[in-house]
């Protein structure tokens, strides 16, 4: 089994306990990702991990070159990938400190580049993305939430937004009305361009901040990186028994 990538967010700058074997820097079609792949090991495990806003730089969530990032992922030949959201909470399970396993997303951003289909190909690239995560994958994260005995839900539907601006009280009531658990800011279209690669992908939501309108405080980084902080260790936790029920295949 080829091992899995894992693509930061959002106070994931850097992957806790992974042994950096080497720095990849990969030119792609697309330009440059965010930042060199690491490649390294977790104990006895071998992953690959980007950080999406090029740690210690700061690229806002539209001027991610996703479309490098994801290429850059494909051209190492991984069997996965694995991406870490923080997010804030719109339905009443979603509270700061929960962390979910989001089985749809509504893509609300624009203007972002969102395909590798530049019509060269003579051939229109339609993917199917009914289910936007890829089911086996999910299946794993759930199973090592489980086995790691971590408070999760494992449902969810992760609204996509613009940024860099938080939302409205308004915005938030839509997405609500929409169907949204949660929203974030870089859910799309790295989702949707894994799907094109042919890459199996799912991703993991950190609740950070109540949505927009929704708690009795102002929306303030210092409130966010609290909670950041307490939920990257989780994360790590997950990350970690997943790598660990994995088959023996993966190992390094």
């Amino acid at each position: 089994m080829r091992p899995l990538a894992i693509i930061g967010g959002t106070g994931i700058d850097d992957l806790e306990g992974l042994e950096v074997i080497r720095d990849h820097r990969i030119q792609t079609p697309y330009g440059e990702p965010s930042r060199p792949i690491q490649e390294g090991r977790l104990g006895e495990y071998t992953l690959f991990f980007l950080q999406r806003h090029g740690s210690p730089n700061a690229i806002p969530p539209h001027r991610i070159n996703y479309r490098a990032n994801l290429w850059a992922l494909k051209s190492m030949e991984v069997g996965g990938v694995v991406a870490i959201n923080a997010v804030g909470g719109i339905t009443d399970a979603m509270r700061p400190g929960r962390i979910v396993i989001p089985h749809q997303i509504i893509d609300y951003t624009w203007g972002r580049e969102h395909t590798f289909d530049e019509g060269q190909e003579h051939t229109l690239l339609h993917i199917d993305f009914t289910e936007p995560y890829e089911q086996a994958l999910r299946t794993e994260l759930l199973a090592a939430a489980n086995s790691a005995t971590i408070t999760h839900e494992a449902s969810g539907v992760y609204g996509a937004t613009q940024g860099p601006r938080l939302e409205t009280s308004a915005e938030v009531q839509r997405m609500a009305r929409d169907g949204c658990d949660v929203v974030g800011m870089t859910g799309m279209p790295e989702a949707a361009l894994a799907r094109e690669l042919g890459l199996p992908y799912a991703c993991v939501c950190m609740v950070v901040n109540p949505a927009a309108g929704l708690g009795d405080l102002p929306l303030t980084l210092t409130m966010m990186q609290e909670v950041l902080v307490r939920e990257a260790a989780v994360v790590r936790q997950l990350l970690q028994q997943l790598l660990q029920n994995r088959p023996a295949s993966s190992h390094a």
